[in-house]
């Protein structure tokens, strides 16, 4: 495969960079002790055309996904979310009246969406969430609860997973229900390890009403619709992923070269040159397998086992090269003057969602051996 980038993918990586210097990097550290992002931020992504990011090929989308990455995967979240597991999900299984209706909203920033898949009891095994949808006249009665639900409490829309049929994944559909219906209940998660300034929220739902015409996808295609999102979000998690460790690395070079000890920059010693060296050889890998995977979705090719890859790999590189970035500073690692502590905290949760790194080497070993481990 050829990643040459052509001008147009220099520009909107330009563009990106530029955006997160001015308006992400600088406000970082007070919006992760804040635990608070600055909600003009959703206006500002959308005027630079990071909300429409479907509008990109899935290449540049990723050169944005990686410099978000690099200044805040707080903001990033915001981004993916609606992008990759929302906004794309909508284009591809959506009406054209759910398409129409929903998709300028998202592109624009009048409307955030959220994927609500995850339960209090049911993660790594989606199929057998237990949110249930009961049919009422020509409209759907939606009770259940969710939860870890990015963009959960300020989210217009939501992709809600119930089961509509029997046991399993053939007895789940999608819903697009919309937050502020009667019903609806939002809740924010507070204290969390990482991405603490992005909003994440547990859902609430007693008897929701929408009418038939807010499903997303055939009756029973639920679980089809949640995985071909999950292709699309692994993609943008992957490439965040990217910008994690591009980040770690370059805080840790620069780091290096301006901390003395015994004389000299701790840039000469041989065992911190060992830790920013991976840091820097893992680096491009996570980046060429992200690129791969996008490549694939940009011709069209499914890219299931090849996102699964990227996700899994750059996920476990991002922390990694973390902890690196930690041991290269040293004490001041540990405190929130320097970056790379914040990269460890928001790296860690990385290999759990969109599907644990436990979950990837399933995917991959059943793609590998033509057998499935999965119940």
């Amino acid at each position: 495969m050829d990643f040459t980038l052509t001008s147009e993918q220099e520009l909107v990586r330009e563009t990106a960079r530029t955006f997160c210097e001015r308006e992400v990097a600088p406000h970082a550290r007070e919006w992760d002790r804040e635990e608070e992002l600055d909600r003009e931020l959703v206006r500002k992504l959308a005027d630079v055309g990071f909300l429409a990011g479907w509008e990109l090929d899935t290449l540049s989308y990723c050169l944005v996904m990686e410099e978000l990455g690099v200044a805040d995967s707080s903001v990033r979240g915001i981004v993916s979310v609606n992008v990759g597991l929302v906004g794309k999900t909508i284009k591809q299984w959506g009406s054209d009246e759910q398409r129409a209706e929903w998709i300028p909203k998202l592109g624009s920033g009048e409307a955030l969406g959220c994927y609500a898949l995850t339960e209090p009891g049911s993660g790594s095994d989606p199929a057998s969430l237990t949110t249930r949808a009961e049919r009422d006249g020509d409209d759907w009665l939606i009770s259940g609860s969710k939860i870890f639900i990015t963009l959960g409490t300020w989210a217009n829309v939501a992709l809600v997973f119930a089961r509509t049929g029997g046991e399993g994944a053939r007895g789940i559909t999608c819903f697009l229900v919309p937050t502020d219906a009667e019903g609806f209940e939002a809740r924010p998660i507070k204290g969390k390890l990482g991405l603490r300034a992005q909003d994440t929220g547990e859902l609430f739902l007693e008897r929701v009403r929408v009418p038939d015409s807010a499903r997303l996808g055939a009756e029973g295609d639920g679980f089809k619709v949640a995985m071909s999102a999950l292709d699309n979000g692994r993609i943008s998690l992957a490439a965040g992923c990217v910008g994690i460790t591009r980040g770690c690395l370059d805080a840790s070079v620069a780091y290096a070269k301006e901390r003395t000890q015994f004389g000299q920059p701790i840039a000469r010693f041989q065992l911190v040159q060992e830790l920013i060296a991976d840091i820097g050889v893992e680096l491009e890998a996570a980046r060429l397998l992200t690129w791969r995977a996008a490549t694939l979705a940009d011709a069209g090719d499914r890219h299931t086992l090849e996102s699964s890859v990227a996700k899994y790999y750059a996920s476990e590189v991002s922390v990694r090269a973390a902890n690196a970035a930690v041991q290269v500073h040293g004490g001041y690692g540990y405190v929130d003057e320097y970056p790379v502590g914040k990269y460890l905290r928001d790296a860690r949760v990385t290999t759990l969602y969109e599907g644990t790194s436990q979950v990837q080497k399933l995917i991959i070993g059943r793609a590998l051996t033509g057998e499935s481990a999965f119940a």
